[in-house]
């Protein structure tokens, strides 16, 4: 298969990486000084310093090159660049064939400026009878480029798409499962960025392993809440991109929502956090987005709460904390 890698960051260089073995891959990005140190190099030192890019990755920065005769778009921006690349893939595509282009995009939250998940704002912009999805998952950058084991999901408009295309891009230590839940797949790349960060700030006050195995379990289950009273199947939360993204996200050490609780707990502002980490951290921007969905859809959900309160209200992290501590107790 020939695919069209668009973004040139962690995550878009390390499923080029993983991708190459099996398939024609072209790596494109905005950036145009940047992805030309990239094919000098063959290493994306600012985003994936260290690990090397195959020969055969084309790698450029003029999306004409990219989409070519590609058969599939992989679209590898932030939520906030998602509308933007996939408008003017599917310009440049209308150009070189009258079929529509199938695209699947492999980023987690909710799409800023609308409260929307992905799939809902990339409906409203394809042409009739496109085949699309969301590829998520448990998955650092890193761990993935240098070919270590990764399961993702891969859930499509068209279940027949999703099921072809999942069995096509599994290869090597890339293992990919079908699903038709869009709904729950994207919720759960959205909602356990926002656990993360409630975990981080328990680690990060050194409340111990207890308290964060009690936050994941439960904030497992506001998730599931929220994911069903918005359409979504319970089971795809018991599933990889929910409580297995979810586990990685709040207890691994390359998380950058899970650091983000961690220095609320110590203290540093928001803003200061953000500006230093050097990369986005969705939970951040997902958090009022989930709270709003939250009370419109009447779903208890009291660490996303928190969490809004230690963001946005510069609530104290132990205030926030103890106030969870404090909630009556109830069946669970």
């Amino acid at each position: 298969m020939r695919i069209a890698v668009l973004g040139a960051g962690a995550w878009g260089t390390a499923l080029a990486i993983a991708l190459a073995a099996k398939h024609d891959v072209r790596l494109w990005g905005r950036d145009a000084a940047q992805l030309a140190s990239i094919a000098a190099t063959r290493t994306n030192s600012k985003y994936l310093p260290g690990v090397s890019l195959d020969a055969s990755i084309r790698v450029t920065a003029i999306l004409a090159e990219a989409i070519g005769d590609a058969d599939l778009a992989l679209i590898v921006t932030s939520t906030g660049g998602l509308a933007a690349t996939v408008s003017s893939a599917l310009q440049t595509a209308a150009r070189r064939s009258p079929d529509s282009l199938p695209l699947v995009w492999a980023c987690k939250g909710f799409i800023k400026a609308t409260g929307q998940l992905p799939h809902e704002t990339i409906a409203a912009l394809v042409p009739v009878g496109t085949n699309y999805g969301a590829l998520s998952g448990p998955s650092f950058a890193d761990e993935v480029a240098r070919g270590l084991p990764c399961a993702l999901t891969l859930a499509c408009n068209d279940l027949g798409f999703a099921t072809s295309t999942a069995a096509t891009l599994s290869g090597g230590a890339l293992r990919v499962y079908s699903s038709a839940d869009l709904i729950g797949v994207e919720l759960g790349g959205a909602l356990k960025n926002v656990m993360a960060i409630a975990a981080g700030i328990s680690d990060g006050m050194q409340l111990g392993l207890n308290a964060r195995a009690a936050l994941i379990t439960r904030g497992l289950a506001e998730m599931v809440r929220l994911g069903v009273a918005m359409g979504g199947k319970p089971e795809t939360f018991m599933g990889l991109t929910g409580v297995g993204d979810l586990i990685l996200t709040a207890t691994g050490d390359l998380s950058r929502n899970r650091r983000v609780g961690m220095l609320l707990a110590e203290g540093k502002s928001l803003d200061t956090i953000l500006s230093d980490l050097g990369h986005v951290a969705e939970g951040v921007n997902s958090a009022a987005t989930t709270l709003a969905l939250a009370h419109r859809h009447h779903v208890s959900m009291p660490i996303t709460e928190a969490v809004n309160a230690v963001l946005f209200q510069q609530a104290n992290p132990r205030d926030a904390v103890k106030a969870l501590l404090a909630r009556e107790a109830k069946a669970e």
